[in-house]
């Protein structure tokens, strides 16, 4: 009983400050809490309807990637598309998905000599993109969020 009456006293003579903790404001939380996040990645990638089955964030890149570029491949194989003589170029095109995952064409940068070979190739371009209907926005934090890519699309010919 009397080491209990000892370490009551010990106990009420301590000073409390030992046990508080420093209280920091919503807004320093919110601002450190910004610095840490990657704005550059996201959680999560936009999904199409084959992808939505993907859990990793690798896979779900991958098949996005895989699921694009076919498609503008398939555009190209039923445009039937012969030049002329040999290609090996490159067009850049600019896109976004809106966070309610709506797809749209931000810029196309075509050089001359594709113009030339291929005067429709922006119309396609723009038809196929138009066609791909993701099922889903990206992710970051578990929140829908605006994304942009920049897809370069080799056009390489061969001659016959």
């Amino acid at each position: 009983m009397k080491h209990l009456k000892i370490v009551l006293i010990l106990l009420m003579t301590t000073s409390c400050q030992y046990f508080e903790t420093d209280k920091i404001s919503k807004e320093t939380f919110y601002q450190e809490e910004l610095k840490t996040i990657d704005w550059k990645d996201v959680d999560q990638y936009p999904a199409f309807p084959k992808c939505e089955s993907f859990t990793e964030k690798n896979e779900q890149k991958s098949c996005f990637e895989n699921t694009l570029s076919s498609h503008l491949r398939q555009t190209f194989t039923n445009h039937n598309a012969i030049s002329v003589r040999d290609l090996n170029d490159t067009v850049t095109v600019k896109f976004t998905i809106s966070n309610a995952g709506k797809l749209s064409i931000m810029e196309m940068q075509i050089t001359e000599t594709i113009k030339t070979e291929f005067p429709l190739l922006h119309n396609w371009l723009e038809e196929s993109i138009d066609t791909l209907r993701p099922v889903a926005p990206a992710y970051k934090r578990g929140i829908p969020v605006e994304t942009q890519f920049t897809l370069p699309i080799i056009i390489k010919t061969n001659s016959l």
